[in-house]
């Protein structure tokens, strides 16, 4: 089985939609969303690489050294998988934007490093 990269994806607008939910929609949606994350996890435990989890602010290292910035990237998991296509299945309707508001999940296969 190959080895998947799924990073969670969100931009500033999807927050919108959640700032407008009352105090308890908000806390029912969270108690919602963490149950049905936990039931993902537990399904496809046995498929799980590394758990993953949130990430927090973000650095840029680059010739001129570092400096903040951000990105839409707001937690990850690896998984293996068949092939791309099952990986990606692995995300349909995930807990990430059918209940939180996250936008998307993004799966990219994580290649062998080369040798010579």
């Amino acid at each position: 089985m190959k080895h998947f990269l799924a990073m969670y994806l969100g931009v500033p607008n999807s927050m919108k939609g959640w700032e407008d939910l009352s105090e308890d929609q908000r806390q029912q949606r969270i108690q919602e969303g963490m149950a049905a994350w936990g039931g993902w996890m537990t399904k496809h435990s046995d498929i799980l690489v590394a758990e993953g989890g949130p990430l927090g602010k973000t650095k840029r290292i680059d010739a001129s050294g570092v400096s903040d910035t951000s990105n839409e990237m707001t937690g990850y998991v690896i998984v293996k998988a068949d092939s791309h296509e099952a990986a990606a299945k692995l995300f349909e309707n995930h807990p990430h934007f059918s209940i939180f508001p996250g936008d998307c999940v993004e799966v990219m296969e994580c290649m062998p490093i080369p040798t010579s």
